[in-house]
């Protein structure tokens, strides 16, 4: 069967505006051309319905263009250890908001800014247990009386990165991890130990690092203005202080 893009959208349960970021992004091979009208077939409807389901169990998009690509013995054992890790997307936005006071607007601005990627369950978000701590942790930052606008600048910055190492991670572990010396892939247990040791392991790296980082440029700032009493005392805070990273 053939589809216009209004028709595939349609049957598949998603929004237009889905399916062409999903072709941007090479999750979806492009359509067939018939004069000036872009045709779709039940490929593409079918590959639709398995990100939809994927999104639904919370597996990240850049999870997601891996798992439609060949197969491996490895990928549904990966996937379970990836939607153990990221936690079940049980709380629709309005019941994140509730919980951790964070106005449900600024939730959604934060989606919409592309900070952070809710689950997606039958179309709407869907956010993990464990996001109600973030979003006040968040909201605390707020409280400081730091700027909502510079903030989320700084955020969706700091997100365009994130994504873009965590991408050059995940083709890392799939070159250096999944395969062994000769090419052949390993053991799908052996790939997900792996993969269960190394998660908690460079997020408390990458979280150490920013905060050391953070620490040493704003200490090398107040010694640049000359702001003595201020650096006396950001050093005894910061040579008592010790970061903690909870891998929750």
């Amino acid at each position: 069967m053939e589809y216009r893009v209004e028709a595939l959208a349609r049957a598949a349960g998603v929004p237009v505006d889905t399916i062409r970021f999903y072709q941007a992004r090479r999750l979806l091979p492009p359509p067939k051309r018939v004069g000036k009208h872009a045709l779709y077939g039940d490929r593409h409807l079918a590959i639709l319905r398995r990100i939809k389901a994927l999104q639904g169990e919370g597996v990240p998009l850049a999870v997601i263009g891996r798992l439609l690509a060949p197969a491996r013995k490895s990928d549904a054992a990966l996937a379970r250890a990836l939607r153990a890790a990221r936690g079940a997307g049980s709380l629709a936005r309005s019941e994140l908001a509730a919980r951790s006071g964070v106005p449900e607007a600024l939730i959604a601005a934060v989606e919409q800014a592309g900070i952070v990627e809710p689950l997606r369950g039958g179309g709407e978000p869907r956010w993990a247990p464990v996001d109600v701590e973030l979003a006040r942790d968040a909201l605390r930052i707020l409280h400081e009386g730091l700027p909502l606008s510079e903030l989320l600048a700084l955020a969706v910055r700091h997100a365009t990165h994130v994504r873009e190492l965590a991408d050059a991670a995940i083709e890392l572990f799939d070159r250096h991890v999944r395969r062994n010396a000769d090419g052949t892939e390993r053991d799908p247990e052996a790939v997900v130990a792996a993969f269960q040791r190394l998660l908690p392991a460079v997020t408390a790296l990458a979280a150490h690092h920013f905060h050391r980082t953070l620490v040493a440029r704003a200490l090398a700032r107040l010694e640049r203005l000359g702001d003595e009493d201020g650096l006396k005392h950001a050093l005894a805070a910061t040579a008592t202080g010790r970061l903690e990273v909870t891998w929750r």
